[in-house]
């Protein structure tokens, strides 16, 4: 029998004197380079009132910097044959592009520009431009959109009001409207500087001559000022206390059920055995969830979980069920608690099954340039040592069976739990 697949992906890290954090994974199989900026800041870093700011600015940086014109980024990269994006989360926000290994230059130079001459291009227009559009994404996906709302209410039903997780990231539709150009800059100088950056590339150049291209780029930038410490209570117990839940009757066309509860960090010693609890409950067509409430039960039309690896005092993990027409909500519900609960008895089949697809999707996410930077800049910024990805899969490999027993047992019983019902109109609860 062959051993498992183990991960060797190079890495390289270096510091400029500027406090940017740059890792380098070369790979010559194809002419390409992904470029990956993390900045260590997002919705877990907003002060109350100023809700929606990091994702806010996942738009503002895309409307041009002291040298390049409003969606400049997206056009002079698309004309190369690159792609790009960016994306926004509780503890951090990235942009990414990959271009062909000879375009290395404009991708650098593009990212320097607006981390280090933002602000000269910011204007009232493209302010109310972009507030503009972040208002009618929330809209089109929490305000108007069926279950929309889920996670803005789930997570007031996690975490006390002054947990920085409380609020969504998208934030309210009153402080994204507030925005002020003076609050836009301020938040962008406070975060958006190269001490607290990671960029990583990955693909086809020489370490030394990309090192020095990104000291071109990027070494003249300033360092900012220590990072402000993220704002409210950050340190949570372990467990909510209690079952918590809210009902909610709106029009939606069938009854869903979310179940939460409070996890370890993705910084834990056990964060790897919660990831393989997920996968267990809720990992594809054979998982527990699918397989007693969909298939057997005949109870819910869809099932899923997600484990969130967040880093600030504790993470959540989140099950949920859509019932078929005409299911009781209460059997709907019992039947998940039952799924959860019955983790303390998971048998040894399970956790195999749901290692094999961690392994799988981990090494998927590690084929293309642009995963792999992506996942380099996480480490980096989350554990402070990008080669800890290579470590990632021992990690997995560790848990067993017994380890997700016991934790199902002491972790997740009704004094761990938020509930959130979802009934059509006219409904009985």
């Amino acid at each position: 029998m062959s051993s498992p697949p183990r991960v060797q992906v190079p890495v390289e890290r270096h510091t400029l004197a500027n406090g940017l954090r740059v890792v380098l994974s070369p790979d010559d199989a194809v002419p390409v380079v992904a470029v990956n900026l993390w900045y260590g800041v997002g919705s877990r870093n907003e002060r109350p009132g100023l809700t929606g700011f990091a994702h806010l600015f996942e738009h503002m940086m895309f409307q041009g910097s002291a040298h390049v014109s409003k969606n400049g980024h997206f056009e002079q990269i698309e004309r190369a044959g690159g792609t790009l994006n960016g994306s926004t989360w509780y503890d951090r926000t990235n942009y990414y592009e990959t271009v062909p290994s000879h375009q290395l230059d404009l991708a650098l130079w593009l990212e320097s520009d607006r981390m280090g001459w933002l602000v000269p291009a910011m204007d009232r227009e493209k302010l109310d431009n972009q507030i503009g559009v972040v208002k009618n994404e929330r809209r089109q996906r929490y305000d108007n959109q069926p279950y929309g709302d889920w996670d803005e209410r789930l997570q007031k039903l996690i975490w006390p009001e002054d947990h920085p997780y409380c609020h969504t990231v998208i934030g309210s539709m009153e402080d994204i409207g507030a925005a002020t150009l003076e609050d836009v800059a301020d938040f962008f100088r406070t975060f958006y500087v190269p001490n607290n950056a990671v960029l990583t590339l990955v693909g086809d150049f020489e370490p030394a001559d990309a090192l020095a291209r990104v000291e071109r780029w990027f070494g003249e930038i300033p360092r900012g000022e220590p990072i402000p410490p993220i704002p409210g209570r950050t340190e949570v117990e372990p467990r909510i206390g209690t079952t918590t839940r809210e009902t909610v009757t709106s029009d939606v066309p069938l009854t869903r059920i979310y179940l939460a509860a409070r996890i370890p960090t993705f910084l834990d010693p056990q964060f790897p055995l919660v990831d393989l609890l997920g996968d267990v409950l809720g990992g594809g067509r054979a998982s527990r969830l699918y397989r007693i409430l969909v298939r057997e039960r005949r109870l819910a039309r869809e099932a899923g979980a997600y484990v969130f690896p967040l880093t600030t005092g504790a993470s959540f993990m989140i099950v949920w069920a859509t019932a078929l027409a005409g299911v009781d909500p209460a059997a709907l519900e019992a039947a998940l608690i039952e799924c959860v609960e019955g983790l303390a008895e998971v048998g040894d089949d399970e956790v195999a099954r749901a290692l094999a697809l961690g392994e799988t999707r981990f090494l998927a996410r590690l084929e293309g340039a642009g995963g792999r930077a992506d996942l380099l800049s996480m480490f980096e910024m989350m554990t402070g040592d990008a080669a800890n990805l290579n470590r990632e899969l021992e990690r997995l490999r560790a848990v067993t069976p017994e380890d997700i027993r016991a934790f199902a047992r002491d972790r997740l019983g009704p004094d761990n739990r938020a509930i959130l019902t979802y009934l059509p109109q006219g409904a009985k609860e």
